[in-house]
């Protein structure tokens, strides 16, 4: 099954980690046919030299770079993106993560074997400097139906190892604009809209995070932004005023409590 791979970079994106991502796209297993990368707005001199590296080294690959004129943000990035895929089947990725050499293979496997699938995920492993040593792993739920459930409360699935339907995307109204939860926004108007959904119980995508990712949650700033996305989240029908409300309220106390309370409980309590 030929499938493109929809990623979005910006100018805060360090070209080294850019560059393992790559190297972990091109050691895959399972090759896409196409890569369509969204440069959301100017980056830097050295970005655009390693992008122009890889650029040349695609082989078969097709390798589609898309301009915006400045910053829009990731929901919008990723809204002009899909729709210049030109493959039935697009994987998502971040272009600071590394992807295991046969994540492909194993969601194409999925789909082949349930082919009303719209959307397959997975497992991250989370690490800071070293990807095989990681210090988490954000699991996820396997089954329809406990996806559905999860999903109410906390992202059922980890955006950057999803591949998904393209159509059924752009059916549920495609990604919007909405900082923070552009993803989450996302899964709930595909739920909306019955899509069919999974897990592989297998680390898919080796992360990139650390204290500094854990760190950006804290802050009114960061929980208006959260609230206001859970509004969104909430006029879509799949999530009750009590759903609501337990989270935001959950979100307000990890913002405002001590930076090392919010690392533990990021590291040992809501992580395996």
């Amino acid at each position: 099954m030929r499938f493109s791979v929809l990623m979005s970079i910006y100018y805060k994106e360090k070209p080294d980690n850019f560059a393992q991502c790559m190297d972990s796209l091109l050691a895959q297993t399972s090759l896409p046919d196409e890569i369509v990368l969204v440069e959301d707005g100017r980056l830097t001199d050295e970005l655009y030299k390693v992008i122009d590296e890889y650029a040349g080294r695609m082989g078969n690959i097709n390798f589609v770079r898309l301009r915006l004129d400045e910053n829009r943000g990731l929901g919008i990035a990723l809204s002009y993106g899909i729709k210049h895929c030109r493959n039935r089947l697009v994987a998502r990725m971040d272009t600071d993560d590394i992807a295991v050499k046969d994540r492909f293979a194993m969601q194409l496997k999925a789909f082949s074997k349930n082919p009303s699938l719209d959307i397959v995920g997975g497992y991250i492993d989370e690490f800071i400097d070293e990807p095989d040593k990681p210090y988490s792993v954000r699991m996820v739920p396997i089954s329809q139906k406990d996806i559905y459930k999860y999903q109410r409360r906390r992202d059922a699935f980890n955006h950057m190892t999803v591949m998904y339907k393209k159509n059924t995307v752009i059916e549920a109204g495609n990604y919007k604009d909405c900082l923070l939860m552009e993803d989450s926004l996302l899964w709930a108007e595909m739920i909306k809209n019955h899509a069919h959904m999974a897990n592989i119980p297998k680390v898919l995508v080796h992360a990139r995070c650390g204290d500094d990712m854990i760190d950006r949650r804290g802050g009114m700033d960061y929980f208006f932004k959260y609230r206001n996305g859970r509004k969104h989240i909430l006029k879509t029908g799949t999530i009750s005023y009590a759903d609501y409300c337990v989270t935001v309220a959950a979100q307000f106390v990890v913002c405002i409590m001590p930076t090392a309370l919010r690392r533990f409980i990021f590291k040992k309590i809501l992580r395996k």
